[in-house]
Formats: C-alpha cells, sequence, structure tokens
C-alpha cells in the first residue's frame, strides 16, 4: 500500500526534498513515526511518502495536488491542514476564513475521489495548544476547532477516515505538561509527535505503537 501525507509544516518536518529513497524523506515528525511503525509491523508492505510543506494553507494544498498527490497514484492519502488558515490572519491578515476554507477543503476531498477512485482518504483534525506564544491570542486561536468541526463534517459526508487528536494532546498536555507535546501550541514537539502517530495507527489500522 502506497500511503502519502499531505499537509503543512506539522506533516513537513524539515523532510529532505533530494533524498527521495532515504529515511530523512519523511522527516522527523509523525509520517517518519508511522512509517517506522508499518515497517517494523508489516515488513516491505507499505511506502510511504510524505509531501508536507511548511507554511501551507487549504488552498495551497489544492493548488498543488495533481503534482504533489494525484500523479503518485497512492493507495491513500492522510490530511492534515488548518492551523495557518488560522494563523496566517493573525500573524498577516492572509488567513482563510472558515466557510472558504471549507469549502476549498471539500473540493479537495471531492476532486481526489474522482481522481482516485480506489484511494483511501483520511482527514485529522487540526488542533491547537495553549501556550506561552499561543496564550496571548488564544481565543483567537481557538477557532481552530471551527475547522476541526467542518473537517469533520467533511469526512462524514464524503465517507473518510476521520482521525481525532485535540483531545489525545489535551489529555498529554495536562498529564505531562504542554511542552511535552508542542513547545509553541502549533508544532508538535517528539511527545505529541508520538501521540498523532499512535492516534493516526490506532484509527486508521487499528494499531498502537
Amino acid at each position: 500500500m502506497k500511503i502519502l501525507f499531505y499537509g503543512d509544516s506539522i506533516t513537513d518536518v524539515a523532510r529532505n526534498r533530494e533524498l527521495a529513497d532515504h529515511p530523512a524523506a519523511l522527516g522527523m515528525g509523525y509520517p517518519f513515526i508511522i512509517a517506522a511503525a508499518l515497517a517494523g509491523r508489516h515488513p516491505l508492505e507499505h511506502e510511504v511518502i510524505n509531501r508536507g510543506i511548511s507554511g501551507n494553507k487549504v488552498v495551497d494544498l489544492y493548488a498543488r495536488v495533481k503534482i504533489d498527490v494525484w500523479n503518485h497514484n497512492p493507495d491513500m492519502v492522510s490530511i492534515l491542514v488548518g492551523i495557518n488558515d488560522v494563523f496566517h490572519e493573525l500573524k498577516r491578515s492572509d488567513g482563510v476564513a472558515l466557510d472558504r476554507y471549507e469549502k476549498v477543503y471539500r473540493m479537495l476531498v471531492e476532486d481526489t475521489q474522482k481522481t482516485l477512485p480506489n484511494a483511501k482518504i483520511v482527514l485529522m483534525e487540526p488542533f491547537v495548544l495553549k501556550t506561552a506564544f499561543t496564550e496571548p491570542e488564544f481565543k483567537r486561536f481557538s477557532e481552530i476547532k471551527k475547522y476541526a468541526k467542518a473537517v469533520k463534517q467533511i469526512a462524514k459526508d464524503c465517507k473518510c477516515i476521520f482521525v481525532p487528536l485535540q483531545k489525545d494532546l489535551d489529555e498529554a498536555a495536562e498529564r505531562y505538561g504542554v511542552d511535552y507535546c508542542s513547545k509553541d501550541g502549533i508544532h508538535p514537539a517528539m511527545g505529541g509527535a508520538y501521540i498523532i502517530a499512535d492516534r493516526w495507527l490506532k484509527t486508521v489500522f487499528k494499531e498502537s505503537l
């Protein structure tokens, strides 16, 4: 099975664009952890591709979907996007409003289903955590919950797999401290990446790390 992870910096995590057949091509985040777990349990059964790009919003994913997703003809596409659609509005008035986010995200999913009718699609819940970085604007950062609700509805309408993340990360942050999950509330630390990978595997493959 060819699995392609698609998203922003949370998926990208410094992946090496030059070494296609090297583990570094998967970056240092949850896609690498998932790939390693699958390789250990199901040797030679899965090919994992990372096409996350730091800073991307849903409109960016839609713009590059042909070259970075469809042309690879994957058996499974996993998408995580949303925090930049909120954060970039706060940072430089360049975000994506909720109604447009939902419209473009739905187009991304439906067009991918038409182009790759046999591919399974996994939609991951966008999230945010309260840290020293996000707290001053946390009320506005918390709008991500509305975006997450939209993703869940798209998953239901389009019969995709939905991977919830916010609850697991909140519980881990409460138990171990937020820095265990994320230093800035947006990008996962190693503990956060592990939690994301574990929830993905539990939801998609019914396996735990």
